[in-house]
């Protein structure tokens, strides 16, 4: 199962994600797929996405059972600690 999520996206970028994969909220897609097409569509969203961002979570053989990969400017950071990956939110003004 792969999951991408993309902030300030135009919305011909997720009218190409929808043809793959199910929109289940505004910019929250849920699909499955071959690694070939998960990484055509990254590519895709990684030319694409311009002022926005994008996150990719896919299945790998990891502790945690997934992998993480994004783009751009995003309102939460992912974050690689010690090999478990974490959320990292922005600080309260």
């Amino acid at each position: 199962m792969v999951v991408m999520i993309l902030e300030r996206a135009p919305a011909s970028l997720r009218g190409q994600l929808s043809r793959w994969m199910m929109e289940l909220k505004p910019g929250v897609f849920l699909g499955t797929m071959s690694a070939l097409v998960r990484d055509e569509l990254w590519d895709l969203c990684r030319t694409r996405i311009g002022d926005g961002g994008c996150v990719l979570v896919h299945p790998a053989q990891t502790e945690q059972g997934f992998a993480v990969r994004w783009q751009g400017t995003l309102t939460r950071q992912p974050v690689d600690y010690e090999g478990l990956w974490l959320i990292r939110r922005p600080a309260d003004e």
